[in-house]
């Protein structure tokens, strides 16, 4: 299980994210935040990348915040840096 902090950037033009900036990944997402579609987005974007079912990606902290932590079942802290860490 990884655990790892994201900034989420809602109402972007498309889903993308950014290398760690600080402590946190920047995570665009195009899902605006009204009634928790930019965190079912959040968590579908998530679980996409790192192949896990949407069951496995889970918002421990900052459900109304744009910062997040972020729990993924299955994935280790060399996944999250590979998978999150090296695109641009």
């Amino acid at each position: 299980m990884a655990r790892f902090q994201i900034r989420v950037h809602p109402r972007a033009k498309r889903n993308a994210v950014e290398p760690k900036l600080g402590e946190a990944y920047r995570l665009h997402l195009a899902a605006p935040p009204v009634e928790g579609k930019a965190n079912d987005a959040c968590i579908r974007y998530l679980a996409e990348r790192f192949a896990v079912p949407r069951a496995a990606v889970r918002i421990v902290s900052g459900r109304t915040s744009r910062t997040k932590l972020i729990e993924v079942d299955g994935a280790t802290a060399a996944d999250v840096e590979r998978i999150l860490g090296g695109e641009r």
